[in-house]
């Protein structure tokens, strides 16, 4: 997963999606700095990690966020910022003594 989320093409249609819901390759192309060809390919990266869904709509292919896996991966970082404030603090109390 976050593979998949540390490209910034990527992190951009991720960013679109949430922010337009179900949308095509095509619109997700518009403004991007890659072909909707390149844009496709990034997509099955995030469909391949569980970050996106598609579904067909008449001739039309419409991906969608998945949010549970959004918010897993805020839960797994939000863990590790924790851990990192635990240890900054014992630093902290370490070099206050």
């Amino acid at each position: 997963m976050f593979f998949a989320l540390g490209d910034g093409t990527r992190l951009s249609v991720v960013r679109k999606l949430g922010a337009g819901g179900s949308l095509s390759a095509t619109a997700l192309s518009d403004g991007a700095k890659v072909s909707r060809q390149a844009i496709a390919k990034h997509l099955r990266v995030l469909e391949g990690a569980g970050l996106v869904t598609h579904e067909k709509r008449g001739r039309e292919v419409l991906y969608v966020l998945e949010t549970r896996r959004i918010l897993e991966a805020r839960e797994f970082l939000d863990g590790v910022s924790e851990g990192w404030d635990r240890a900054i603090e014992r630093l902290r109390r370490m070099v206050e003594d």
